[in-house]
């Protein structure tokens, strides 16, 4: 395992061997404090690359009476240990938790940097990291080289469940949706003490979603339908900048009747996939960065079942 993830390594230094000699791979993590002892590291709104390292998504903590709650790890070991760097100069209470929110690699690879301590995840979400995690792994070394150096796969060893917690003088509610990851996989924590809802990749704002493990737009949106009836005053998506309005909301609202309507429209039409990917954004998601790209990724994701799903209707 180790010589497989150093293989990958060493290409990254091949390829980018000059980039890297001009950069120290530091992620220059900035937290903010966006409610009282609540701090979130927010990524970039960019695919995966060498430049950036994988900082493309949304991290967070909570400082609590009895230690450090972490929510999501980062895409690497690096990234991991960078955050347990900025957790230490923002406060001296000691990690408590950790929870990872769902299976994609760039929410729970960091978890090496926390491997002291206990770290929580849905049941569903644990066994996709067992089942992908090695195969998300070896494909992050091909996207982002040698930021990736010494980071393997490390398990959630606790399985969290839906329910109200008590923990350090926060009450948080927990609650697993399906609409990014599949069934019961996708972890929502409410801190109902600030009132910050910690949407993770249920919602991304002004970023394109992706969409290669929904069980459907239209389960999805039922989710953000639900989130919509939450009682929150600061909302945190795992990808794009946090905010005080329902503005997110809106837009994944707005965007995933889109991409429903779009596909459901092609197959009806008899458009090859080639044809939808070309299908033009609308000038009210100019906003949306990587839209074009997601779109052509979407469709190889979910037209077959758009068009099996019209010749059903048909005969």
């Amino acid at each position: 395992m180790v010589f497989k993830h150093l293989r990958y390594a060493l290409m990254g230094l091949v390829f980018c061997g000059s980039w890297v000699q001009a950069n120290p791979l530091d992620y220059a993590l900035t937290p903010k404090e966006i409610a009282p002892n609540t701090w979130v590291v927010t990524g970039l709104t960019e695919d995966f690359t060498t430049q950036n390292g994988g900082n493309i998504v949304n991290t967070a903590f909570i400082v609590t009476q009895e230690g450090v709650l972490v929510l999501d790890t980062g895409p690497s070991k690096r990234y991991g240990e960078a955050l347990r760097q900025v957790i230490s100069e923002v406060t001296e209470q000691p990690i408590a938790r950790v929870y990872n929110s769902h299976h994609h690699p760039d929410h729970f690879l960091g978890n090496q940097a926390f491997a002291d301590v206990d770290i929580y995840a849905l049941a569903t979400t644990i066994d996709l990291i067992k089942s992908r995690g090695e195969a998300y792994t070896e494909n992050m070394y091909r996207m982002v080289g040698d930021w990736m150096r010494g980071t393997d796969v490390l398990l959630p060893n606790q399985i969290q469940t839906s329910g109200q917690e008590i923990i350090g003088g926060h009450s948080l509610r927990f609650m697993a949706f399906s609409g990014h990851s599949g069934a019961q996989a996708d972890l929502v924590i409410l801190d109902e003490t600030t009132g910050v809802l910690f949407a993770f990749d249920l919602v991304f704002y002004d970023r394109a979603l992706t969409t290669p493990d929904t069980p459907g737009l239209m389960q999805w949106l039922e989710d953000i339908e639900a989130l919509s009836l939450l009682d929150f005053k600061t909302l945190v998506p795992g990808h794009g900048e946090v905010t005080s309005s329902t503005k997110p909301l809106e837009q994944m609202r707005e965007y995933l009747k889109w991409l429903d309507q779009v596909l459901t429209d092609s197959a009806a039409q008899g458009l090859v996939a080639t044809e939808v990917m070309r299908v033009g954004i609308p000038e009210r998601f100019s906003s949306v960065a990587l839209a074009a790209q997601e779109l052509q990724r979407t469709v190889s994701h979910l037209y077959p079942n758009y068009e099996d799903a019209f010749f059903a209707e048909s005969f």
